[in-house]
């Protein structure tokens, strides 16, 4: 059973810690506003993905994503929210390396993506489906019990999901940290928001 475990975690670590549109928006938001502005976010990229895990294991997916309209909305809702987010992360304000991660009263525009923002991306974000289903139904962890086996790889997946999105966020503001030149602050956010457009045509040209 560890085995086969060790062997779940080896698939998903890079498969669903690979860019995508949730994780490069993670590093973007980090990059653009700090960790603390974007824990709400990578709490809703948290949730939104567990509850794809959740889908997948189910199979509720499957279903849901057999009826081409229901596939076409997740899609467009992703692209959307992706091309608005792209946006907002390109022309997010540059904070200094010593500049606070939190201001007294941030502009609408200033502000990190919340949680409900996180979710619906999560939720519409077709890497997500396809990454989890196939890890989900390429590994058995437990092969005496199908409950047990569902229940473990629920849990261990849930447990890639909440570290590489954290990672990712991390990862993204580094880069904040290490920044002192606006100019460059502003190219960073800007090559984080084509990396963010880039990773959705990906997302999208996989799709079947």
């Amino acid at each position: 059973m560890i085995e086969n475990l060790l062997l779940l975690w080896l698939a998903a670590l890079p498969l669903m810690g690979s860019p995508g549109p949730a994780t490069i928006s993670l590093a973007a938001s980090g990059s653009a506003f700090g960790i603390r502005p974007s824990l709400g976010y990578l709490g809703g990229i948290i949730t939104g993905t567990i509850a794809v895990l959740l889908l997948v294991a189910t199979g509720i997916a499957t279903a849901l994503l057999a009826h081409p309209i229901a596939g076409q909305i997740l899609t467009a809702i992703a692209a959307i929210y992706i091309l608005y987010l792209a946006w907002k992360i390109a022309t997010a304000p540059i904070r200094s390396a010593h500049q606070p991660e939190t201001t007294p009263e941030p502009t609408p525009e200033a502000k990190a993506p919340d949680f409900r923002g996180g979710v619906m991306l999560a939720i519409a974000n077709p890497k997500a489906f396809a990454a989890i289903g196939a890890v989900y139904a390429a590994h058995t962890i437990a092969t005496h019990s199908l409950w047990l086996d569902n229940a473990l790889k629920i849990t261990a997946l849930a447990l890639v999901i909440v570290l590489v999105n954290s990672l990712w966020l991390v990862f993204g503001a580094g880069f904040a940290r290490l920044l002192s030149d606006p100019r460059f602050g502003r190219l960073i956010n800007i090559l984080f928001a084509v990396l963010l457009i880039a990773s959705l045509a990906m997302a999208l040209l996989s799709l079947p």
